[in-house]
Order: C-alpha cells, then sequence, then structure tokens
C-alpha cells in the first residue's frame, strides 16, 4: 500500500508493541504502512541486529553494551518482557531474517547506530532491498563512506533550511530529507523536488489536527510513533 504522504513507523509500532522488535513490525504491516524504521546494531562477532541502544537494560533483560555481546549471547535475551508480559521472549530480532521476512511487505529506513559500511551494503543487496531502503547514520564519517562505496543506495540527511538541503544534496546526493514541520515551507520544498528529494516530516505526537496539517503540507512523508492513528486520519478525510 502506498499512501499519498507515506508513513514510516518509527521504531515499528512502538506504542503498541516493544520497539525494534518482529512484533512491532507485523503490526505495521497489518495496517500496510509504508516504511518501518529500524536501528542497527552489531553484535561483537559481527551479526547485525535491529536495536536501538546501545545498552541493552532499557529493553530487555539484559545489561551492558550490545556490542560487547555474540550473538548466541543476545540470543538469549528477553527484548519484550519490559513492555508487557504479553511479549515475554521477543527477542532481539537478527536483521538478515528480518529482512528476508520483510520484502514485499514493506520498506525500510535504516538508521545505522554501529555497522559497517560495506556489510549493511552488501546484506541489502543480496535481501533485493537497494531499491526499497534508505539509510540514516549521525556520524557523518560513516555517511560519507556508505555514500562513496555505495552510491546507488539513497541516504537521508536532517535539514532546515533549503541551504541544509542543498547542501545535503552536494555532499551525499541525498534522495531524503527529514525536518519539522514548522520547517517545511515553499522554498524548502521547491529546492527538494527540483534536486528529486523526498521531504519527510518528523513528529513525535499524536495530535490530529497536527498530522492534517503534515498530511496537507506538501511534504511526501511522516516519520511517526503512531501510524495506526495516521491512517485513521487519512481515512477520515477521504
Amino acid at each position: 500500500m502506498s499512501h499519498q504522504v507515506e508513513i514510516v513507523c518509527h521504531k515499528g509500532a512502538n506504542k503498541l508493541a516493544p520497539e525494534n522488535t518482529l512484533a512491532a513490525a507485523r503490526l505495521c504491516v497489518e495496517w500496510g504502512v509504508d516504511y518501518v524504521e529500524i536501528d542497527v546494531h552489531t553484535s561483537s562477532d559481527g551479526v547485525l541486529y535491529i536495536f536501538h541502544g546501545p545498552n541493552l537494560q532499557r529493553t530487555t533483560n539484559g545489561t551492558g553494551w550490545i556490542g560487547a555481546y555474540t550473538a548466541a549471547e543476545l540470543d538469549q535475551l528477553d527484548a519484550g518482557s519490559w513492555f508487557s508480559p504479553v511479549f515475554a521472549g521477543e527477542p532481539i530480532p537478527r536483521l538478515e531474517p528480518f529482512l528476508r521476512w520483510i520484502k514485499g511487505k514493506a520498506r525500510i529506513y535504516f538508521d545505522v547506530k554501529n555497522a559497517d559500511p560495506r556489510q549493511m551494503a552488501e546484506l541489502v543487496y543480496a535481501t533485493g532491498f537497494e531499491a526499497d531502503c534508505f539509510f540514516w547514520s549521525s556520524n557523518d564519517e560513516w555517511m560519507q563512506r556508505m555514500y562513496e562505496m555505495a552510491p546507488g543506495l539513497a541516504l537521508k540527511v536532517n535539514v532546515r533550511t533549503p541551504e541544509d538541503a542543498e547542501t545535503a544534496w552536494r555532499k551525499f546526493s541525498a534522495r531524503y530529507v527529514e525536518t519539522s514541520l514548522d520547517n517545511v515551507t515553499p522554498e524548502l520544498l521547491t529546492v527538494c523536488h527540483g534536486l528529486g528529494m523526498r521531504v519527510m516530516v518528523l513528529y513525535a505526537g499524536n495530535d490530529p489536527e497536527i498530522f492534517r496539517r503534515i498530511l496537507a503540507s506538501g511534504a511526501d512523508m511522516i516519520n511517526t510513533d503512531y501510524g495506526n492513528e495516521v491512517l485513521d486520519v487519512m481515512q477520515a478525510g477521504e
């Protein structure tokens, strides 16, 4: 399902299921949203996991930095009980089987916390996601490495102004930019769309009136914790 304004579910359906889990992604697929945003970390033995972190104790029964543990150790952790007993035993998902499962059901926004760019690119191509995903990292060096190594993969950059958007295009050939609703001006939209970049609005709340403003703003996407509620507003306006 593709909407006029595409819906990106931040950490999956994280208000109704434990964030960054298969359970949270299943709800997104059931709703028919366009993208699931996931965070990526790496185990001490090089296995990619979907996890925000970096410390385990907030959302699992483990402690310490995720990168200090092997995959075998991480696979034993409970990433669901903290949210609700209903989700007891929910594992930290390994990235590769997750991508193979969700392929054809939703596209992916990768927020890369700690992962080798080459390993990420190779996995994306191996699973056929190259046209169905985009990447962001808060580490500019990581972004530069990914851009130079795999220029065919889409990058997202956070912006506030039309000038920021032009810089994102020059520096990374960014295909996506993210900003707040207050920054979505006709000037920003003109620059971004003229360069072939899609504009995504990040909004953490669930005020239906703000959803309506975002949907009417000219932006292409909304990054939200409340994908089901955005859908309700969309359907009410049809």
